[in-house]
């Protein structure tokens, strides 16, 4: 990830909405939310959350699919996996067991051998 693209990530989630419904579509992978119920989840009018999904879709971290009448959105996890690698790759100037304690905490949400975290502990 290009320190562009990091800066357009981390200013598409310095809005509480935003943030909100990243959270909200990481919470639903694989699958997804389609838009309506997105914006019904958020108790927000849906023209707003349309403006809401397209600065996160710009900034890459969701996309859309239609199926059928619906718009559905799913988190881009190779994003939030860029992003992290971004953050940890000069981690601790290298010496990675300062960087530890930092990486175990994102263990709780994936099992250990997770390819996602073996990605970030090893870049």
């Amino acid at each position: 990830m290009e320190k562009e693209q990091a800066i357009l990530a981390f200013a598409a989630l310095a809005q509480s909405t935003r943030l909100d419904v990243f959270r909200l579509l990481i919470g639903h992978e694989p699958h997804g939310l389609p838009a309506g119920d997105i914006a019904r989840h958020m108790a927000v009018p849906h023209n707003t959350m349309s403006t809401h999904l397209a600065v996160l879709a710009r900034a890459g971290l969701i996309e859309a699919e239609r199926q059928s009448r619906s718009i559905v959105y799913r988190a881009r996890l190779d994003a939030v996996r860029a992003l992290a690698g971004y953050l940890l790759k000069d981690c601790c100037g290298g010496r990675p067991e300062i960087c530890e304690p930092l990486i175990a905490d994102l263990s709780p949400c994936c099992p250990p051998n997770h390819p996602a975290l073996e990605e970030v502990a090893h870049d």
